[in-house]
């Protein structure tokens, strides 16, 4: 016999966090934003503009999984719509049911959503990885609830994958452009200044060391404000005003967790690049990088990324994830790309969600203006 809990507040949820972290290691792809303490974080900062949908999955009485949901507003042309989806807001790849049993849990999941009454206009279900897309767990649980998801590709991430060599032989397949640029600019630094490199890992509140190295925070937090980042309005570097709370209390739950990973590199003694990250089970995820803009010319993004990618070669780590975006600097040292996807369902009786549709619909059918011109054969 299998049934549904749902959760609404964090209060509630609490009597579940031993039941979500002995789910987390048996999560496929799981990662800092897969924790309960990640959930609670963000919820404690962002929560009041979201409404809770946590459902908690049991089998014969025991949990089984658990598919956090909310429902948050988002403007589109037609005015304010109310989403039901992961609780993620784009800070991390990959999302899902915490648990093993990906298929059950969202089945069953989705069956309750549907048998509920809708407080939501637009399902849309993103951060979905593109090998559970097609015939897979989600898209099989939203159609034997009864919907017809709409699946686009959503985003997709660099990713260098550190199992398949080691550093050096990493560092030769590269192009001969880029490993002439980087070794003269490591020797550019050098030759004018004292560089060093420092690796912040802690082991976490269970390995004996869960110190957050606030003075590590304090320093990327001074370099994202001597960069390009400090004029940035997009709302989610190190610095902005709206997430820098938010991120300070991530730094604090990462490193009790031992899911904290920093490269930050001197000049002079002083914070001038950093590689900050989360990681889990040798998994890296890059959340953001920056350097002092006083060092615009001497290419330090390129060599905290590199060293930072050499030690982990020797510590063994699994893979980098360089995030979200296509910038040459990724390309050029990227063995993989991860792409993921979005499944969205549109109920028929909700009017802002096919006004959502029908808007979609139109600007992927619209034809591309004609430029007036007449086009010459490309020359073979």
């Amino acid at each position: 016999m299998a049934d549904v809990i749902e959760i609404g507040s964090l209060e509630e949820l609490e009597s579940y966090r031993l039941v979500w972290d002995s789910l987390l290691p048996k999560t496929p792809q799981a990662s800092f934003f897969h924790t309960y303490d990640w959930f609670a974080t963000y919820w404690k900062h962002f929560g009041a503009e979201r409404k809770m949908r946590v459902l908690i999955i049991r089998a014969s009485g025991q949990p089984i999984g658990i598919v956090p949901l909310c429902i948050q507003r988002e403007r589109y042309q037609i005015g304010n719509v109310r989403v039901l989806t992961y609780p993620l807001s784009d800070w991390g790849f990959w999302y899902g049911p915490i648990g093993s049993n990906q298929s059950a849990s969202m089945f069953m999941a989705l069956r309750h959503v549907r048998e509920t009454a809708r407080d939501w206009d637009m399902l849309d279900l993103r951060w979905v990885p593109a090998e559970s897309s097609d015939g897979s767990a989600t898209s099989r649980a939203l159609r034997a609830a009864g919907w017809n998801p709409k699946k686009i590709l959503y985003q997709e991430s660099s990713v260098v994958r550190l199992t398949d060599s080691d550093w050096e032989s990493f560092f030769a397949s590269r192009s001969k452009k880029w490993r002439a640029e980087t070794r003269r600019q490591l020797r550019s630094l050098e030759r004018d200044h004292e560089v060093t490199f420092q690796r912040v890992r802690p082991a976490g509140a269970a390995g004996g060391d869960g110190e957050p190295r606030w003075d590590v925070f304090e320093d990327c937090l001074a370099i994202s404000r001597n960069s390009w980042q400090a004029q940035s309005q997009s709302g989610n570097t190190l610095c902005h005003d709206d997430v820098e709370p938010f991120l300070r209390d991530c730094h604090g739950m990462a490193a009790k967790l031992g899911m904290l990973d920093v490269g930050l590199l001197k000049v002079d003694g002083k914070p001038a690049a950093f590689q900050y990250n989360y990681c889990y089970d040798g998994d890296i995820f890059g959340l953001r990088m920056g350097y002092d803009k006083r060092y615009d010319r001497q290419g330090l993004g390129n060599v905290v990324l590199n060293r930072t990618l050499e030690d982990s070669f020797q510590r063994g780590d699994r893979k980098l994830e360089l995030g979200i975006g296509d910038y040459p600097f990724k390309r050029r040292i990227r063995n993989k790309v991860h792409r993921n996807y979005r499944l969205t369902c549109y109920p028929a009786l909700a009017w802002r969600a096919q006004g959502v549709r029908i808007t979609r619909w139109l600007k992927e059918h619209r034809p591309a203006p004609s430029t007036g011109k007449a086009t010459r054969p490309t020359p073979v």
